[in-house]
């Protein structure tokens, strides 16, 4: 009886061990961000963003774009990114949130409503290829999870550029236009990986371009990245960024 009452132990302890560890693996990465949120005590977006300037900016090496206006996050609560399906993503960022949210070209500094919150547009270079829309978010004491970004940023073309592609890598879903119009839809529960989408053939104006992208998370990062390729899928170097 002993020895059926010790084999009987520590069956249920192997389980509830079991159990344990495949909670922890299970868990949403909201825990993990929420215990790198609780260890930056700094709360500046410093070490990941400077303010932009008007001096002349081209992508980086790699052909990324880092100069961008961003909103403050827009409060559009989610437990989970599974719900991210296309069709629920296109009734999302078709949602009108603030006038004229497919045509302006916003300022700094400039504040919108959208509902009772009052957000602010900042003009931004990320000090990485991609941009940390949750440090963004944390550093400006803003809601870091089930919230919508808006990102806008100008890029200046020396030439026509036809059959062009926009690769976009985000965390979690999104959406890109250029120029108006719908360029890439990135759907699902998603890490950001670089040339995670890859639009059809477009065609960049001579002069300004505008490239527009919505990002929606519920828990854990948001962050983003955006170059324009060439036929031969090369990174497209020879353009000017701007936010005006």
């Amino acid at each position: 009886m002993n020895v059926k009452r010790e084999t009987w132990l520590l069956a249920v302890g192997f389980g509830i061990l079991v159990g344990v560890g495949l909670q922890g693996c299970s868990a949403t990465s909201r825990g993990k961000m929420d215990k790198t949120a609780n260890n930056d005590t700094t709360r500046s977006i410093a070490p990941y963003f400077t303010a932009a300037t008007t001096a002349r900016k081209t992508p980086d090496a790699e052909g990324f774009l880092q100069r961008w206006l961003l909103l403050e996050p827009i409060n559009k609560p989610n437990r989970s990114n599974t719900v991210f399906t296309d069709s629920y993503l296109r009734t999302a960022f078709a949602t009108e949130y603030f006038p004229n949210q497919f045509t302006v070209l916003p300022k700094d500094g400039e504040k919108v409503k959208v509902g009772e919150q009052e957000l602010t547009w900042h003009a931004l270079e990320s000090r990485n290829f991609n941009v940390k829309l949750f440090r963004f978010a944390y550093g400006l004491h803003k809601e870091t999870y089930g919230v919508l970004f808006w990102a806008v940023t100008v890029v200046d073309s020396p030439r026509e550029m036809k059959n062009v592609r926009m690769a976009v890598g985000s965390n979690s879903a999104s959406m890109w236009w250029l120029n108006g119009n719908e360029a890439l839809l990135l759907s699902g529960d998603r890490r950001m990986v670089m040339d995670d989408g890859v639009s059809t053939r477009l065609t960049l104006n001579k002069g300004k371009n505008i490239i527009r992208g919505a990002v929606i998370n519920g828990p854990g990062m948001s962050d983003f990245c955006v170059r324009f390729l060439d036929e031969k899928r090369a990174p497209i170097k020879d353009l000017t960024i701007s936010y005006e």
